[in-house]
């Protein structure tokens, strides 16, 4: 006797650990359109494939940098003008931190992370650049000596904090807040662990500091432990120390 209407089993196909019932059984197997040369190439373009390609920069970005010595991440705006204050406080920051035995890492981009690769290179140590692929043309500055260059942003974030033992967040837009609150974040959920975030320029710093205190705080959205994660500096040794003393004690 079989089963009422209601009652039986529907439909169903299995495609490795997927799933797939009644209307959404897919026509022909996965081998099958594989070796079927006569297929069209959106499949490069699926979500499946582009796991593939996320993969693969990981891979990359892994190989590329295991053999990195302790590093600090810098980070800052691409719009910083060269000779500015800023970027001329990118590069002591940058060799500053080359002297207390660090690599640098940064963004690899124009202005501020050029600054701090520069001030990297020129004091002979290793001066690493993650760059994304943009809509404009943006590219790795000249003084990278490794470079990496990523498709997505939430990889090359990986591989910033992986690599690096603490931030120096130079002013920056939107990018540099994107980096910034992702490093507080894991820091305050104790993903990472003994992170040095500091902050880099009291005048530009100050007000988000404000609002992080008054607002975000004052309103119970942070606790006050919460400032704590970060330090605030417009001195370049102080930066340097805070940041390297931390992952040495």
């Amino acid at each position: 006797m079989g089963m009422p209407d209601g009652e039986r089993k529907p439909e169903e196909q299995r495609l490795g650990p997927v799933i797939r019932r009644r209307g959404q059984v897919q026509a022909g197997t996965t081998d099958q359109r594989l070796l079927d040369t006569e297929g069209d190439s959106e499949w490069v373009h699926t979500d499946p494939w582009r796991v593939m390609r996320i993969q693969s920069e990981f891979v990359e970005g892994f190989g590329a940098l295991a053999e990195l010595p302790s590093a600090i991440s810098v980070f800052g705006s691409a719009r910083t003008p060269a000779g500015s204050a800023e970027y001329e406080a990118g590069i002591r920051i940058g060799g500053a931190l080359v002297d207390a035995g660090f690599a640098v890492i940064t963004g690899g981009g124009p202005g501020a992370m050029e600054a701090a690769n520069r001030g990297a290179r020129e004091a002979q140590g290793v001066s690493v650049g993650l760059g994304i692929e943009l809509p404009f043309e943006q590219g790795l500055n000249p003084h990278v000596d490794i470079g990496v260059n990523f498709r997505y942003f939430f990889v090359r974030k990986t591989m910033f904090v992986k690599y690096a033992q603490g931030f120096v967040v130079l002013p920056g837009g939107l990018g540099t807040l994107d980096e910034l609150f992702e490093a507080l974040t894991l820091v305050q959920t104790r993903k990472v662990t003994r992170f040095p975030i500091v902050l880099f320029g009291t005048a530009y710093w100050g007000g988000l500091v404000d609002w992080l205190r008054d607002t975000v705080v004052g309103q119970g959205k942070a606790s006050e432990k919460d400032l704590l994660l970060f330090h605030v500096t417009d001195d370049v040794d102080e930066a340097v120390a805070l940041v390297t003393k931390e992952t040495r004690n």
